[in-house]
């Protein structure tokens, strides 16, 4: 088990450094709030692991919320349930507690990832939804062109979808892509195809933490040459058909394994 940061987080991200603004740039997306929650189906009793503030936690069930990081309880809306200090590898439920379960960007910062699915699947009767980025489908954004040593760090950092599905066991499961809309207010580092100018701000780069990963310089220099490209229209000339897209097919995925 890898050794937890000092607010708690386990992952390989420490959230007590890059999470402290987390809400202000990482709200839940309607519109992928919707496909998650119809994966969920029927289920009332709903277990949301690496729960972090809170995304896409519905409001119509039980949700039950596992969250190693202080920093991320801390911010979690009063209006939801406090999150258990607990980590994906050893949840601790009895077997078959939760109808569904849930994992949003997380199980790419998990120490054990076939442990962490494992455990999802004893605990839940019913599916199991991870919402993931496929990495083999990452340098679909411009970002690529920018930093690639960003995209280099989430590639190595996400899971295959294979080892998902793997990891999940039961009767297989389904992949969904996951179009990400124009004005998606989520701020991974897609949610901005066509808003470039939004990840100047250095805050909405710290709520994606491949950029935590890679040395300062490489942020300083596409903070540099982004701004150079926006300004001349170089940007626009390879890129400004982004910007009217109403949805971009990069690598979001949604995984959902059957029982």
């Amino acid at each position: 088990m890898r050794k937890r940061h000092k607010d708690g987080s386990a992952g390989d991200a420490n959230y007590g450094v890059i999470g402290m603004d987390y809400r202000r740039y990482r709200q839940p997306d309607p519109h992928i709030a919707c496909l998650i929650h119809a994966a969920l189906g029927d289920a009332a009793t709903v277990l949301n692991v690496g729960a972090g503030a809170g995304s896409y936690e519905p409001a119509d069930r039980l949700v039950t919320a596992v969250e190693p990081s202080a920093s991320m309880r801390a911010q979690r809306p009063a209006h939801l349930p406090v999150a258990i200090d607990a980590v994906a590898e050893s949840l601790p439920f009895v077997d078959g507690s939760f109808e569904a379960s849930m994992a949003t960007f997380t199980v790419h910062q998990w120490a054990d990832l076939a442990a962490g699915l494992a455990e999802m699947r004893r605990v839940t009767i019913g599916p199991v939804v991870i919402l993931s980025c496929d990495p083999n489908a990452l340098e679909r954004f411009w970002l690529h062109a920018y930093a690639p040593e960003a995209i280099a760090v989430e590639a190595r950092r996400y899971p295959s979808i294979r080892a998902i599905i793997k990891g999940l066991g039961g009767r297989g499961a389904d992949v969904l892509p996951v179009p990400v809309p124009l004005d998606c207010v989520d701020g991974f580092g897609e949610a901005y195809y066509g808003r470039p100018e939004r990840l100047l701000d250095p805050g909405a780069r710290l709520a994606n933490s491949a950029w935590s990963f890679v040395d300062p310089s490489v942020g300083q220099r596409f903070v540099t040459d982004l701004s150079r490209d926006l300004a001349d229209g170089s940007w626009d000339a390879s890129y400004g058909h982004l910007r009217t897209r109403p949805f971009f097919e990069g690598s979001l995925r949604l995984v959902v394994g059957r029982p």
